[in-house]
């Protein structure tokens, strides 16, 4: 141990740059920055070059906080989790705009490209007030490329065995001093199918999509503009394989969407020396869906309109305010046929909510060393009445070296069951829906502590934290109380949510950085026969993610291990053969992706690997042998669907400096 130590103590530490314009750090290794208040990562655009990173949903590999799982084995649809509770309790942001809400929510991840996105930051816990009431496990804010960042010309090229290929591309120029303009297109196609598992069923399904982003920014002295327009086009394939094309009536999976989003920021800055401003956000989005699952269907026109005004200001060197009014509109339009007969007619519902609200937020800012941030708002919606959200953060520094973070807070969420959770239609399970289905209210609270110590002369990072969220209300999805029936219900008694998390970085050698995290989640629901653990997810996760960059980072070698463990499948039941429907536990698994990338001065080649390990969730589609049948369920998934995975890229840059 002494060599190593004197070895590791003559190699200066990894150089760092800050910029607080948008809290964006920068450094070899990016295991992720804390915000000053909230508990906050930043993931920044070289830690999402360490895997493939397709899209949104493919760019947490690394992360031990959040997880990404397929919702079912036949749609694709992918969803967050985030303190052991579903994507829903997370509120998505697209450059703090709320987004990917209600229709948008069950395919949200894949409608961004990786190769779109500045950085990621993942808010746990209580979050601001001042994006709305949603958050409840925390906040996910999505930065895209700007276009007033140094003019740049990108390209990215991405295949994989399965037969899908990718193309991205973007462009920004600088118009004047003070205008610039940026364009964004991606485009990925997959070529065919394959059914590694021989269950008649698409491992993964064939996606096809376009999209197009376009943005315009304006930085003046005392006044700021910036305006995005994004249209995206998907069509999704899946179901019964080809080679089951004898079949008379397969059973086919096909889902279209269009979708547009527009929103502008301006900002009147009235006092540069304390951070006066006026900030005005406003943003509209459209969501048409069209979707069979063998002979249901389910369509769905969603239209949304959001304002933000905003009025932020410092008083001194302590004291900062920041108030608000916002407005949110929601029109839903969805017909649904839950049966396969064709003859059947659409039902046909349609729900429209807005709410107003106003918010007020006070921070103290000791020096640094103390940190507490207040915020309160109050909305009003037309269905559902008056909501009352509170949420507080502190943070104290004793020392340099430690912190210690807190924070308690409300969340309440409309449900909108069918809209979020469509692909629960890939089963036979008859569906119902309770006529009264209550507003989803939870608290959540949260305390951790972290700090960096040296060992060896370099730093050792140590974290450890603690979440718990108790919903007052909530929406359950229950596959429970009958195993050929969902039901859509209020929450008949109590359902909490504990989290702890441990975490340590450190980079062993010169370039190689490791991180290691062990998670343990413990999620209670009553179904209305008492507290059972939740089924299909995994109580205990650990990972070891480890990056090598030598020579200068001309080769870089970066490698993830993941094990989730066991969990609870819903309640089996006994079939006309006598066999049980499917194991009451599933075991723990591992997965390893790994990734090597050359670069060269303007581009990179990478060549990477996910689920190198080939674990595969056996027989993931129940029934799958008569999919119109009364046994078919293809929506009880905890593991990968697909074993190991091979891809080629990719990426070319060049920047032109002004």
């Amino acid at each position: 141990m002494a060599s190593f130590c004197a070895l590791n103590a003559q190699e200066p530490a990894d150089s760092a740059s800050v910029e607080l314009g948008e809290v964006v750090v920068t450094q070899r290794r990016v295991a992720g920055s804390k915000s000053k208040a909230t508990n906050s990562q930043l993931i920044s655009s070289a830690e999402l070059k360490r895997a493939a990173c397709c899209n949104l949903g493919e760019s947490f590999t690394t992360n031990p906080s959040v997880d990404v799982s397929y919702n079912d084995a036949a749609t694709g649809a992918r969803q967050i989790k985030l303190l052991g509770l579903a994507g829903t309790y997370v509120q998505m942001l697209t450059e703090n705009v709320p987004n990917f809400r209600i229709a948008a929510a069950p395919y949200g991840l894949g409608y961004v490209a990786g190769p779109w996105m500045q950085s990621i930051q993942v808010s746990k816990g209580a979050s601001s007030v001042k994006n709305g009431y949603e958050s409840i496990t925390g906040q996910i804010n999505i930065e895209f490329k700007k276009p007033q960042s140094d003019q740049e010309y990108s390209a990215n090229g991405y295949v994989d065995q399965m037969g899908k290929v990718e193309a991205n591309a973007d462009a920004n120029w600088h118009l004047t001093d003070t205008w610039s303009t940026g364009l964004l297109a991606h485009w990925e196609n997959a070529f065919s199918g394959h059914d590694a598992n021989n269950d008649g069923f698409m491992d993964m399904p064939r996606v096809r999509q376009l999209a197009l982003m376009d943005r315009w920014a304006y930085l003046g002295r005392n006044y700021v503009f910036q305006a995005v327009g994004r249209y995206i086009d998907e069509k999704r394939r899946s179901g019964q394989h080809s080679h089951t094309e004898h079949i008379s009536d397969p059973y086919r999976i096909d889902i279209e969407t269009h979708r547009w989003e527009a929103y502008t920021k301006n900002a009147y800055i009235f006092d540069h020396d304390n951070d006066g401003n006026i900030a005005l956000i406003l943003s509209g989005s459209g969501h048409n869906m069209d979707a069979q699952y063998g002979g249901k269907a389910y369509k769905a026109d969603h239209q949304n309109l959001y304002a933000s005004l905003m009025f932020e200001r410092k008083w001194g060197e302590w004291h900062a305010l920041s108030t608000g009014l916002s407005f949110n509109y929601d029109y839903l339009w969805e017909r649904l046929r839950a049966t396969h007969d064709k003859t059947d007619p659409l039902s046909k519902a349609k729900s429209i909510e807005a709410v107003s609200g106003a918010y007020a937020q006070y921070t103290l800012d000791l020096d640094k060393r103390l940190l507490l941030m207040a915020g309160v708002r109050y909305d009003y919606s037309s269905v559902y009445g008056s909501m009352f959200t509170p949420r507080f953060h502190g943070r104290w520094n004793p020392i340099e070296a430690l912190s210690v973070h807190g924070s308690i807070g409300k969340g309440y969420r409309s449900p909108h069951p069918m809209a979020e959770n469509n692909y629960l239609l890939a089963s036979s399970r008859e569906i119902i829906i309770d006529s009264d289905l209550h507003q989803e209210e939870a608290w959540n609270m949260g305390a951790g502590v972290s700090g960096f110590f040296n060992l060896c002369g370099r730093p050792l990072n140590l974290s450890a934290e603690y979440y718990y969220t108790d919903f007052k209300h909530q929406l359950l999805i229950d596959l429970e109380t009958d195993p050929h029936t969902l039901y859509f219900k209020n929450l008949p008694g109590k359902s909490y949510s504990h989290t702890w998390q441990i975490e340590a970085t450190y980079p062993i050698i010169k370039d190689l950085d490791v991180t290691a995290a062990w998670r343990r989640t413990d999620v209670k629901v009553d179904y209305g026969q008492g507290l059972v653990q939740k089924p299909l997810l995994p109580r205990d996760k650990w990972l070891v993610t480890a990056s090598f960059a030598p020579m200068m980072g001309i080769w870089q070698f970066d490698a993830t291990l993941t094990v989730n463990g066991s969990g609870r499948m819903p309640t089996p039941y006994r079939m006309d053969n006598g066999e049980m429907s499917w194991g009451e536990r599933f075991k723990a698994f591992p997965q390893l992706s790994a990734q090597v990338t050359r670069n060269f001065r303007h581009f990179s080649i990478y060549l990477g690997g996910e689920n190198l390990t080939g674990y595969r969730q056996p027989n993931p589609i129940i029934g799958a042998q008569d999919p119109y049948g009364p046994n078919f369920d293809s929506t009880l998934i905890y593991g990968p669907l697909h074993g190991a995975l091979v891809y080629l890229g990719f990426r070319y840059n060049f920047t032109r400096y002004n």
